[in-house]
């Protein structure tokens, strides 16, 4: 990763161009083409140094609801119940983590009783019944831009 990689990481983390071509936006700014904006950050996602490029929206906005769900699951089903988990619409994260509720996720759905239905259909498709359910009751946004 070169100093045009970074320049063009940092610039997108933030505030990405709403046009038709964010890219050409982008490029102009950093004294680039297009062209080679596209094909580094295809590079870069290739190479697994970014994930994605999407919007992120506040749920309660769009008439949505989310939550944060933990999950305690043995050894012998975390591939499984992950698999499971994932196959649900309104998934958009599902990670491990080295704790006793060893699988946590956040969901987003229609409404609070859509995501209990969907956990209990979890449950009974994995044998997996320990999900926590922790809707947030105040919510913090944090900025999160990091330098590279």
């Amino acid at each position: 990763m070169d100093d045009t990689d970074r320049a063009i990481l940092n610039r997108i983390q933030s505030d990405f161009p709403i046009t038709s071509r964010p890219y050409l936006a982008i490029a102009q700014e950093l004294d680039l083409e297009e062209d080679e904006v596209i094909k580094r950050l295809t590079r870069l996602k290739g190479e697994g140094i970014i994930r994605r490029i999407g919007g992120n929206f506040v749920p309660n906005r769009l008439g949505f609801v989310s939550t944060l769900c933990a999950a305690r699951v043995p050894q012998e089903k975390i591939v499984q119940f992950s698999e499971t988990v994932n196959e649900y619409p309104g998934v958009t994260h599902n990670y491990r983590r080295d704790h006793e509720y060893n699988i946590w996720f956040t969901f987003i759905a229609e409404s609070m009783e859509q995501i209990e239905a969907y956990l209990k259909e979890i449950a009974s498709e994995t044998g997996v019944s320990d999900i926590l359910n922790l809707p947030a009751t105040k919510v913090y946004k944090v900025k999160a831009h990091f330098e590279v």
